[in-house]
Order: structure tokens, then C-alpha cells, then sequence
């Protein structure tokens, strides 16, 4: 997991609400008690996390090797935190529970190795720290504070203390899971309402334009075919009116595209087959011209049969759109393997797998979004017209691809009864 810049700042001021906290209960405490640790280290080693926590926010600034900057931040706690641990006595104090908060810190801002790595780093000083001042090799701060105290008890509090650093390690990275699963769904969710928003303006505006231009678009390539027959044109003059014609056919797929994403008419169902739905339409691009003897198409589709319960149209708009994109993606020529398969008794699923130039994961992120496209020439409204039928059908469809490894696009449908 990468360390997030805000998750840094949030580890910086929550370290500087626990310090604050502690210096208000060590003055409460000591009025209303004349027993206490030694007041005067204490505010030391206080006075040593404020001066790192202004380290930290100016290093946060700066905005330079973060990673690194919250490694070194969490090992210093623990140092400092040992420190008031031995100050406090030991193992009769009670600021190993200090400990914790950076374990925290470490699975939710780090990763769940990290939080482990902490763990074991705070048993091993807290462990060190405590069998050496009660075997002498560490001496008390005060030889006030020095009491008789059995190995047992020592090797118990010990063992608590490593069992509730691990046992935080193991619960801390398991709902740090579920809180970045959880963000991950959100952000999902929200480029989902955002691409379903522009679908929706796409299909106010298609409705309109279609309206608006198809009828004049007709008329115009109607007369220019009238024209050239009939004018009996040659060279240039033919070449410009076949232009015309072309170009206004072309625009003529834009504003089916259009329709297509506005689906403002009323669709009849019936008992389609796929296959021989896709057939139809490779047939229609390698008559068009568009897909020539460099692509070569496999996979286990022609040897399926594939019924469904859907309209015939939104289905060939769908193959349509899907093989084009991977033609365009192979202009030199590849391979496009193209499978159906019935995965449970109630769902269908159609994989096209191209060995194309592929794409960026911020293209693929982007790739449903009404007008934008991946190609010099294109429209951007392909692929949202095949993810508003797929979403007509409640299915899904996820694109997998990268950079010179070509794309496969997996749509699951569910079986629909007649």
C-alpha cells in the first residue's frame, strides 16, 4: 500500500492529541497524588515529542520521501515511549499501553507488515527493557522506585504486554482491510454515479441532435447520390461526390451511436442466438473493409450455441462497438479470440481478448465515459453505448489491459426468462 500524504498528517496530529493528553492527566494526577514519576524527565522526553512532531509537520511540508519520513517517525516514538516507560519503573509503570498507538499507526498508515515489524520492535525493547533493570543491567531511574518483584511476575507482564502488541497488530490490519476495501468500493461507486451522470446527458443530447440532424443528413445523401448517378460525374468530381456520401454515412453511425445511448424507444424481446448474432456482424465488418486477412479471430464462439432472451439490435450494436475498438487497437494485424460460456446455470459470459496496443490504467479507468476515446479518430461513444446495454441487460463488464499486452473485455450477463 502507498503512504498517502493525508494519512501522515493525521498521524502527526493524532500523536500530538495523545502527548497533550498525558501532560493534562500527569498535572492532574500530580496534584490530587504525591506519588508519581519524576515529573522533571517526563516533561523531557514531552518536550522531545513536540520538537519531532515540529520536525515531522515541517518534513510533511516538504513533502519528500514520506515513506521514509514515517518509518523514522514511528521508530522514534518507540524509542521515546521505552524512555517513559523506564522512567515511569519499568515494569510497575503503565505507559507500555503508548505502544499500541503506534502499532496502530503503523497498519493504518504503513501497511500490515509494517504493524507486525512495530509489534515485534516494541516487544523487543519492552522485553530488553524490563529483564535488564530487573537483572541489573539496566539501573532504576530511581532507586526509590526499586522493589522486590519475582521473575514470574516479570516474565508474566512481559508475555501480556507482547500478547496485546500482536493481538492489536492482527485486529488493527484486519479492520484496516475492511476500511480500505470499503474506501476502495467508495470511490468505485462514485466514477459509477459519474459515468451513469454523463450517460444520462449524453442521452438527453443524443435524443435531441437525432432529431435535429437525421432527417436533413438523409435528404442531403439521398440528393448527392441522385446527383452522381444521374449527372454521370468522372474523376475528381465523382471521387468529391463519393466523399459526400461516405462522409455523410459516417455521420449518419454517430447519430445511430447517439440514438443507441438515448435508447428513447421501446425494445421487444425474443429469443436471440449470440453466435450467430456475432457471426452476422464480422461479416459486416470484413464486407466493410474493415477487418482484413492480418486479424486473425479464434476462440470457442462458432462452435457455441448461445441462446438468450434480449433484442436482436442491442446486440449487434454491441459486438459492433466491442470489435471495431479491437481492430483499431491492431492496426498492424493480431489475433482477437473470442469466447461464450454458460459459468452458472443463470449467467452467460462473452470474452473478447485482442493482442493490440492495449492501455494505461488511467485510459482504462476512462474508457465507459461518454466522449472520451483512446483513438485519434475516435468518438468516444462506442464502449458507453455497450456499457448502457449491458446495464439495460444488469449485467456487468470489466476490462482488463495493459500497454502493449492487448485488452480482453469480459461481459456477464444473466440468463432472462421469456
Amino acid at each position: 500500500m502507498s503512504t498517502e500524504k493525508k494519512d501522515i498528517l493525521r498521524l502527526i496530529l493524532l500523536r500530538l492529541v495523545i502527548v497533550t493528553s498525558l501532560v493534562v492527566s500527569a498535572v492532574i494526577i500530580q496534584f490530587s497524588t504525591s506519588v508519581f514519576l519524576p515529573l522533571s524527565p517526563f516533561y523531557y522526553v514531552v518536550i522531545s515529542f513536540y520538537l519531532l512532531s515540529f520536525v515531522y509537520l515541517v518534513l510533511y511540508i516538504w513533502g519528500k520521501n514520506l515513506p521514509l519520513q514515517v518509518s523514522f517517525q514511528i521508530f522514534f516514538d518507540l524509542l521515546l515511549i521505552t524512555a517513559l516507560v523506564y522512567i515511569s519503573g519499568g515494569v510497575q509503570g503503565s505507559f507500555f499501553f503508548l505502544y499500541i498507538f503506534v502499532i496502530i499507526s503503523a497498519s493504518y498508515v504503513i501497511s500490515k507488515r509494517a504493524a507486525y515489524l512495530t509489534a515485534a520492535l516494541s516487544a523487543i525493547l519492552y522485553g530488553f527493557l524490563v529483564d535488564g533493570m530487573y537483572f541489573g543491567l539496566i539501573p532504576y531511574y530511581s532507586q526509590e522506585e526499586t522493589i522486590e518483584i519475582s521473575l514470574g511476575l516479570v516474565n508474566y507482564n512481559i508475555f501480556m504486554a507482547w500478547g496485546a502488541f500482536f493481538l492489536v497488530a492482527f485486529f488493527m490490519n484486519f479492520l484496516a482491510d475492511s476500511l480500505r476495501k470499503t474506501r476502495d468500493q467508495l470511490m468505485m461507486a462514485q466514477k459509477e454515479l459519474e459515468i451513469k451522470n454523463r450517460l444520462a446527458t449524453a442521452g438527453e443530447v443524443s435524443a435531441q441532435l437525432a432529431h435535429e440532424v437525421r432527417n436533413p443528413l438523409a435528404a442531403i445523401s439521398g440528393s448527392v447520390q441522385v446527383l452522381k448517378d444521374e449527372l454521370g460525374l468522372k474523376g475528381e468530381q465523382r471521387e468529391l461526390m463519393d466523399i459526400i456520401v461516405s462522409e455523410s454515412r459516417r455521420v449518419s453511425h454517430s447519430i445511430e451511436q447517439f440514438l443507441n445511448l438515448a435508447s428513447p424507444g421501446k425494445k421487444t424481446f425474443s429469443t436471440i442466438n449470440l453466435t450467430e448474432i456475432l457471426k452476422e456482424t464480422l461479416t459486416l465488418l470484413q464486407s466493410s473493409g474493415e477487418m482484413d486477412g492480418n486479424v486473425q479471430i479464434k476462440g470457442n464462439y462458432s462452435s457455441k450455441n448461445i441462446q438468450y432472451f434480449g433484442n436482436n439490435n442491442q446486440f449487434k450494436q454491441l459486438f459492433w462497438n466491442i470489435l471495431r475498438n479491437a481492430l483499431k487497437a491492431m492496426p498492424s494485424g493480431g489475433s482477437l479470440a473470442i469466447d461464450f460460456e454458460k459459468i452458472k446455470k443463470d449467467e452467460i459470459q462473452l470474452k473478447f481478448a485482442d493482442s493490440g496496443i492495449g492501455m494505461a490504467e488511467d485510459k482504462r479507468e476512462r474508457i465507459f465515459e461518454p466522449f472520451y476515446s483512446g483513438f485519434d479518430n475516435g468518438q468516444g461513444l462506442g464502449m458507453a453505448v455497450v456499457r448502457k446495454i449491458v446495464d439495460d441487460y444488469k449485467g456487468k463488464v470489466r476490462v482488463d489491459s495493459e500497454p502493449d499486452k492487448g485488452t480482453e473485455i469480459t461481459i456477464t450477463l444473466p440468463l432472462r426468462k421469456a
